[in-house]
């Protein structure tokens, strides 16, 4: 009697599950990635991580077909932009050099006069600062320029011809000490006539352009000293002329 064949057949374990779980931990490491990606912002980065992803998935939709987080960049219109930027960076920095340029004129003119005590130059953010003391323009409780220092203005007049030329405000300041005469009843007021007396001075230069200056009076509502001492309250007595940019515009000081 023949003996029959027993055949073993191995069981088999039912792997089919592992395509799907590897299929989501690439999904989940993929979101992860892509998290991070959007949580440092990088427009690029995100662009780059996706598409690669997308490749190696095999196309077809997925987390990457979602709006982006960040808003993305229009290249037609932020190009412009930035060359308009760049073009105000350029025109900010020739007009920095010009303003100290102008500085070091008149600081030379300062030390060949030797009026250290009287003349200052100041660059600042809204421009190039020229003060000068009230003492050596003005007698007190006048608005008209001294004779014998009619020239400081002539001279400074010169040296405000620019091409191209700017804005220039011309400032009058006082210290506390009320004033009350037949011309002027406030500080206010002597502040006001001083700058435009000045400025008339100045104006006077045919080379210098009219619609290009303002005149201002602060009173001493804009005391750069203290007014309890004699030296502060000479400090604050000045008249102030601001030289602007052209990339900035005038503002009241």
């Amino acid at each position: 009697m023949s003996k029959k064949k027993k055949h073993h057949h191995e069981e088999h374990i039912d792997e089919t599950w592992l395509i799907p779980y590897a299929d989501l931990l690439t999904l989940l490491l993929a979101l992860f990635i892509v998290l991070f990606a959007s949580s440092e912002l990088d427009q690029k980065k995100f662009q780059e991580i996706a598409r690669s992803f997308s490749s190696a998935l095999g196309g077809g939709l997925g987390v990457f077909d979602f709006p982006s987080p960040v808003e993305e960049n229009n290249p037609q219109t932020s190009l412009p932009n930035k060359e308009r930027l760049m073009k105000n960076e350029q025109q900010n920095l020739v007009e920095q050099e010009g303003l100290r340029e102008l500085q070091t004129k008149i600081n030379e003119y300062i030390n060949k006069q030797h009026l250290h005590g009287e003349l200052k130059t100041t660059l600042t953010e809204e421009g190039l600062l020229i003060t000068i003391a009230n003492d050596i323009l003005f007698d007190s409780g006048s608005a008209d320029v001294k004779p014998e220092d009619k020239q400081i203005a002539v001279e400074i007049s010169r040296l405000l011809v620019m091409n191209p030329p700017r804005n220039i405000i011309i400032s009058g300041h006082t210290d506390n000490v009320p004033i009350h005469n037949s011309k002027f009843s406030s500080n206010w007021e002597l502040s006001v006539m001083r700058a435009v007396n000045f400025m008339k001075l100045l104006l006077e230069n045919k080379q210098l352009d009219p619609r290009m200056f303002s005149a201002k009076g602060y009173g001493e509502f804009k005391p750069v000293a203290s007014n309890a001492t004699p030296e502060g309250r000479m400090k604050n007595r000045r008249v102030e002329i601001l030289v602007a940019p052209n990339t900035a515009s005038s503002t009241a000081r």
